[in-house]
């Protein structure tokens, strides 16, 4: 069994409410599980309207295609245009970890 995590740390556009920052984040998180059945959240930044953190899940049982989600989520969010994605960290566990 592997898993894969990623967590975005986010710069939202022309966002002056935490109202318009749930109508920005929303649907991303949306569209990243109803394209590729990750479990996603936003993990961080909850009391800041112009920022975010977004957490990201999968397990496979192939290491090549977990690797595949998770690069093609990490585009996902990098080609959204009303963000600005600052950082993505990446972690990856497989079988060989203790």
């Amino acid at each position: 069994m592997y898993v894969g995590t990623l967590s975005f740390d986010l710069l939202l556009g022309d966002v002056h409410s935490l109202k318009q920052k749930r109508s920005v984040v929303r649907p991303i998180v949306a569209e990243l599980q109803r394209k590729y059945a990750v479990s996603v959240a936003e993990v961080g930044e909850q009391d800041l309207h112009r920022r975010s953190c977004i957490g990201l899940a999968a397990v496979s049982g192939d290491p090549g295609h977990l690797t595949d989600v998770l690069d093609r989520c990490e585009r996902l969010v990098a080609a959204r245009p009303e963000v600005e994605l600052l950082s993505v960290r990446r972690r990856f566990h497989g079988e060989d970890d203790t």
